[in-house]
């Protein structure tokens, strides 16, 4: 069976992330190419889980069997912006930044593993196709749109209009 278009999205977005953190990973120092990396990271976080949000977490909140798994993923979203945002106000090449680089890419690296090995196929048993269709539509008109907003807002703020 094909995986439905908006699990392929936010699948295609994660092992586009794993890449950005294993690259980040292998940098040192506080260099201009690391602190671009971060930035761009930081904003294809921010704008996937808002999409993301927006999609398909708005549509499993509804739903009485999946709630908890959406609550649990907007938490661990709302857990790594905070620690995006404590990462932006260090020295890119400090102990300090690096420590919390390190927590962040394990809690980001744990939270999407979970998404695609048990929440997404538990959505994928409770929707039905037309509903997963709407889902990516939304998701993929959303993205661009919450990559704009995001550039103008800081990581672990709550100024989101």
């Amino acid at each position: 069976m094909a995986l439905a278009q908006i699990y392929a999205d936010l699948k295609r977005d994660h092992d586009k992330q794993r890449d950005m953190l294993k690259q980040l990973a292998e940098m040192q120092g506080a260099g201009e190419e690391r602190q671009r990396l971060f930035e761009a990271f930081r904003l294809e976080v921010q704008s996937h889980a808002a999409a993301e949000e927006e999609s398909l977490y708005a549509t499993m909140l509804r739903d009485p069997e999946l709630r908890d798994d959406a609550r649990h993923s907007v938490s661990e979203h709302k857990e790594v912006d905070d620690l995006l945002g404590e990462m932006a106000d260090e020295d890119f090449g400090s102990d300090a930044w690096s420590e919390k680089f390190f927590h962040m890419r394990r809690r980001y690296e744990h939270h999407i593993t979970e998404e695609e090995e048990e929440m997404f196929p538990a959505a994928a048993e409770e929707l039905d196709d037309s509903t997963e269709e709407e889902l990516a539509t939304i998701y993929e008109e959303r993205k661009p749109e919450e990559l704009e907003i995001a550039k103008s807002n800081p990581p672990g703020g709550d100024e989101r209009d």
